[in-house]
């Protein structure tokens, strides 16, 4: 005997009111709780277009809800925009915040000198490596710091003017019902990454989280001086273990991080290294959460101070690998949403493969991929 008058719904279900002179309605199941998760997103410049799609088909599931974000460089910035739209206007809010970014983004391209002339663009596409004028910055870059080729503090970042006119970063910080929020830098001095949360996160903040050390000079938040964070977290995961948040996690990779072919010209060899460097710390925390997620699973650490966690990976490594280092300074609004569509495709793939994993299981064999 389950203990309920005969008749009476199983839990979970509602009987709609009877009709006078019809037969009563059957039973109703409520809808179930949207699965939350939390995103990790990378950084790689206007790359970060790929991310934009992806976010823009996840927030078309209303089965799934955003929780908690992490971001680093272009994957800070995407998560920002993401979490004032959430906040300010549900899913459509975000999703108009994120194509206003982007939108803002390409537009001031067009008046960058980092172009392909016409002629350039119908041979070589996105790839700016061939260009005169990448060539020129490429070498200045490489013999003058950001401080010798602008002796005076004079703003040179051209993208506090975009997140000037998109974000409302003082809102976002204060909103109750923005997701968590974390955005990661790497502290010049010593060397260790610094985390800002959802509180914290100012425009400074976001521009020291994409500040490039042979680009920009470093920016200085309470006297301390900050470069790019992909050096220490690209995205810092560990913020999202705290208990407080979802067990699943959401990575989303821009990042190759394998090709099966050795690298030859100068331009493969740079790009390959990049890819290396600006994936490490992601290598490490993968290694180190594999390790702790095999002791949870033999019973050896047990909850709640351990807790299972749940990684996923949205991703498209084939699509990536033809794009070299010179094309994640390209904001060309074509280039940029080619990049949006190829984002949307990888989540829908993602979705259509993986969506029942969500809650249960991993969806990427952590030890295959990232040991």
């Amino acid at each position: 005997m389950n203990g309920r008058p005969p008749g009476d719904p199983k839990p979970g279900t509602e009987r709609l009111p009877p009709i006078e002179g019809t037969p009563a309605a059957p039973a109703v199941a409520r809808p179930s709780e949207p699965l939350r998760i939390s995103l990790a997103l990378q950084g790689g410049g206007t790359h970060g277009a790929f991310t934009w799609g992806v976010l823009l088909r996840l927030l078309e599931e209303e089965s799934i809800e955003v929780a908690s974000i992490s971001g680093t460089s272009a994957g800070a910035i995407n998560g920002a925009a993401l979490a004032q739209g959430l906040a300010q206007g549900g899913r459509a809010g975000a999703a108009a915040m994120l194509d206003r970014l982007w939108g803002v983004i390409g537009r001031g391209y067009a008046f960058s000198p980092l172009r392909n002339t016409p002629f350039e663009e119908f041979i070589w596409g996105p790839d700016l490596s061939r260009s005169f004028a990448w060539q020129a910055f490429d070498t200045l870059t490489r013999f003058f710091s950001p401080y010798q080729l602008n002796p005076f503090p004079i703003e040179m970042n051209p993208l506090r003017g975009v997140l000037e006119e998109v974000l409302d970063l003082g809102a976002l910080c204060t909103h109750p019902d923005a997701p968590r929020l974390f955005v990661t830098a790497t502290n010049v001095r010593s060397g260790k990454p610094r985390v800002f949360a959802r509180h914290e996160v100012t425009l400074e903040a976001l521009l020291a989280s994409a500040c490039l050390p042979n680009v920009f000079r470093a920016v200085e938040i309470d006297g301390e001086a900050y470069w790019d964070g992909g050096f220490l977290g690209n995205p810092a995961l560990w913020p999202l273990f705290d208990g407080k948040g979802p067990p699943d996690l959401v990575l989303v990779g821009i990042n190759p991080i394998s090709r099966p072919d050795i690298p030859q010209t100068a331009q493969d060899i740079n790009t390959r290294v990049n890819e290396i460097g600006f994936n490490a710390s992601l290598m490490y925390e993968m290694r180190a959460i594999e390790f702790v997620q095999r002791l949870v699973d033999q019973g050896l650490l047990k909850p709640p101070r351990y807790q299972r966690l749940f990684i996923h990976l949205i991703e498209d490594e084939e699509r990536m690998r033809r794009l070299g280092i010179s094309t994640k300074y390209n904001g060309d609004q074509d280039f940029l949403n080619t990049l949006r569509e190829d984002g949307r495709a990888a989540a829908d793939r993602w979705l259509a493969e993986n969506r029942e994993a969500l809650g249960k299981r991993d969806s990427v064999d952590i030890r295959a991929r990232f040991l």
